[in-house]
């Protein structure tokens, strides 16, 4: 069994060839702070090992192994993670959720205006999207107030019920 001033020895003699190791693995993504991160990691699993009665031959050998395999999963846990593009901006137009909403948005109207006659999607649309009121309806329409809202009940009403089948 190891005690704890011969593997403080041991590490202090091979730490700062694990952290230039460690520091090559991460050159590309992480900085010297992680580096050394990885090294006590290493170490402290090294230290793990000893204490468990694990028989080390050669630990430097072995200390190089393990802070290797934690660069290597590191990497890999940085490869599968994702980062979030909500706070993004692209350049160029609205965001791309904003576009797919307004399409489905659209697909659906389509789809739920087309069971209403012609004078009716024309004044759902004058109402619900120009945000018209009966007044001006009736004066870009020529038509009277009461036909409007005749009109635009029954349009309502087929409309809940087509949302009721879906």
């Amino acid at each position: 069994m190891m005690t704890r001033e011969e593997f403080g020895n041991i590490s202090n003699g091979i730490r700062r060839e694990l952290v230039a190791l460690a520091s090559r693995f991460l050159k590309a993504t992480g900085g010297p702070e992680e580096a050394e991160d990885i090294v006590q990691e290493a170490l402290l699993t090294l230290w793990e090992l000893y204490d468990k009665g694990y028989p080390v031959q050669n630990a430097k050998a072995l200390a190089i192994k393990i802070t290797k395999n934690i660069c290597v999963s590191r990497y890999r846990k940085r490869k599968l993670e994702t980062c979030s593009l909500k706070d993004d901006s692209v350049v160029g137009g609205p965001p791309a959720d904003d576009r797919v909403e307004a399409a489905d948005n659209t697909r659906i109207k389509k789809a739920v205006y087309g069971e209403l006659t012609k004078s009716e999607a024309e004044l759902m649309v004058l109402k619900t999207e120009d945000n018209l009121t009966l007044d001006e309806i009736a004066k870009e329409t020529g038509r009277p107030k009461p036909s409007i809202k005749v009109t635009l009940s029954n349009a309502r009403k087929k409309l809940r019920e087509q949302l009721k089948k879906i």
